[in-house]
């Protein structure tokens, strides 16, 4: 338990019927008892008061809930205040609750304190950010997935068989004296196997995890008055983008967030790529060739009545998937469809614009399928650093090396799959984690 007491508003910034001051810590009731001028507050009861200031005036009324810990959501003593939801009221309640020995809570602290007190794993507390953000339905079930226990249910059975596999490795070291030798009969390779299996599973459905929690980056790019803008505007359903029959309007990135079934994706149109002398124009061109080089998938545009396939040098030297969008076909009179990894389509007709957004969702990969789980960058690379120590552990062991060493790389792949969940974590790692949470979670 943390002995200060942490306090913030938990309903956001924006104007409301209700706001929340969340408190937690040891001095939660005392605060909360003294502005509602209660004796004591009863556990799990919301209780219609007044709340007072420092002169005994009346700042706000609403429910006063008081939550005895273990029993909250940090497992320390909270307390929430729910008055009205006016800004000016809820930071006038907030500064009587700091008056009184509260400290404001750093971004995320209260859903840190509900990890270090066991509330709730690593995985869990990562998946209330991931609700909190979603943009679509599909990334909100994935992260409730993930806040249910479903993926760290998953990790948590690859850590039992870990342990029982090390049991099983160390016992040959234990014994070593007494004729009794595990190894030799291929029983571990077999487990090995088997576990690597499940590993490997897990990551495959932590792929698609990522890539619904994070999105996709597609950039648009290509030579001026290609239909970047048009295919971004029919993408989004929206005049995100100015569309003319000018050349280089577009100057700058234009990033526009869109949910193609169920799969985020940030799109970005950039200026167009040519020989210019435009200052402007020269630094939206630098800021293409940066945007591609981040992208996840690169849309190089080509007008159809330019038959040519030319690319940009730059497209060589990245390890970016390209899809190939020939644009304008309405002006060609030819048909829209796909060939390999070129599409034919007319922006401004809205024809064949299903075909790129189905390609986009299966040049990355992306199955739409029930039970995904939220998951993030940290997560995979744990998964591949584990199998890699299993790969390891199998070399050894069919190489006929020392068993303690074959036992050492099970172990660390154990605490691999122990970094997912927090069971192994350090303070920089909560750091950077609660760091991206908003103040008040």
């Amino acid at each position: 338990m943390k002995e200060t007491t942490i306090a913030a508003i938990a309903s956001g910034t924006s104007i409301g019927g209700v706001g929340i001051v969340r408190i937690s810590g040891p001095e939660s009731h005392a605060i909360g008892a003294r502005i509602a001028k209660k004796e004591a507050l009863v556990p799990r009861h919301a209780t219609f008061t007044q709340f007072y200031d420092d002169n005994d005036e009346v700042m706000d009324e609403g429910l006063v809930i008081y939550f005895k810990g273990p029993n909250s959501f940090t497992g320390e003593e909270c307390v929430e205040l729910q008055g009205h939801g006016g800004l000016v009221v809820l930071n006038r309640l907030l500064k009587r609750v700091y008056a009184l020995g509260a400290e404001p809570a750093k971004a995320g602290e209260f859903t840190e304190r509900a990890f270090l007190n066991g509330k709730l794993d690593l995985v869990q507390a990562e998946a209330i950010h991931d609700l909190i953000m979603s943009q679509s339905e599909a990334q909100a079930k994935a992260a409730m997935n993930s806040l249910s226990g479903q993926f760290s249910a998953k990790t948590s059975t690859i850590n039992d068989a870990l342990i029982h596999l090390r049991v099983y490795v160390e016992a040959t070291i234990d014994f070593s004296e007494e004729d009794i030798d595990f190894i030799t009969d291929g029983n571990v390779l077999k487990r090995l196997d088997a576990v690597e299996g499940d590993i490997q599973a897990l990551l495959a459905s932590a792929n698609q995890g990522k890539l619904l929690t994070d999105g996709v980056t597609v950039v648009l790019a290509g030579k001026p008055n290609a239909g970047k803008s048009s295919i971004l505007n029919a993408l989004s359903g929206e005049e995100s983008a100015i569309v003319t029959d000018i050349a280089g309007t577009t100057r700058d990135t234009l990033k526009e967030h869109v949910v193609i079934h169920g799969l985020p994706l940030h799109i970005i149109d950039t200026a167009g790529l040519r020989e210019t002398t435009d200052v402007i124009e020269q630094e939206g061109i630098r800021r293409t060739r940066e945007a591609m080089k981040k992208a996840d998938l690169i849309l190089w545009i080509h007008d159809d009545r330019d038959q040519t396939l030319e690319e940009d040098p730059l497209l060589s030297s990245l390890n970016v998937p390209i899809l190939h969008v020939r644009n304008k076909v309405d002006l060609t009179g030819k048909a829209t469809g796909q060939t390999g990894n070129v599409i034919a389509l007319s922006a401004k007709e809205n024809q064949g614009v299903d075909l790129l957004r189905d390609a986009i969702v299966n040049i990355v990969q992306f199955q739409p399928t029930q039970g995904l789980f939220s998951a993030r960058e940290r997560h995979l690379i744990a998964l591949k650093e584990s199998l890699a120590h299993l790969a390891v552990a199998k070399n050894l062991l069919t190489a006929g090396h020392s068993i303690d060493l074959v036992a050492e790389e099970i172990r660390l792949a154990q605490d691999d799959i122990g970094l997912i969940t927090g069971r192994f974590s350090t303070d920089e790692l909560l750091g950077e984690i609660f760091s991206s949470f908003c103040i008040g979670k």
